[in-house]
């Protein structure tokens, strides 16, 4: 039978102990990064401007893009982008 929560019985026996152990460091890992990326709001600007680019370039092979990252086989040029109110001068 469903408990109040929408889920039937909580079977507490489908970890080991060791899966258990590294769901938990898993867990851990996942709020240390989300942390750090929203400490750091830059990172964002770098993923965005990496997935424009990718987009942009309708290059065929997408894994070796990304491989190719923003090193000299792909150079980027990045056009600067002014917030509302900001000159380019």
């Amino acid at each position: 039978m469903a408990d109040k929560r929408g889920l039937e019985k909580l079977d507490f026996g489908a970890l080991s102990i060791e899966q258990q152990q590294q769901l938990r460091q898993f867990k851990v890992n996942r709020l240390s990064n989300d942390k750090h990326l929203r400490a750091h709001p830059e990172v964002e600007a770098l993923i965005s401007d990496f997935l424009r680019f990718m987009y942009f370039s309708k290059d065929p092979d997408i894994r070796e893009y990304a491989a190719g990252g923003f090193n000299q086989q792909h150079k980027l040029t990045r056009t600067p982008i002014y917030r509302q109110g900001q000159s380019s001068t």
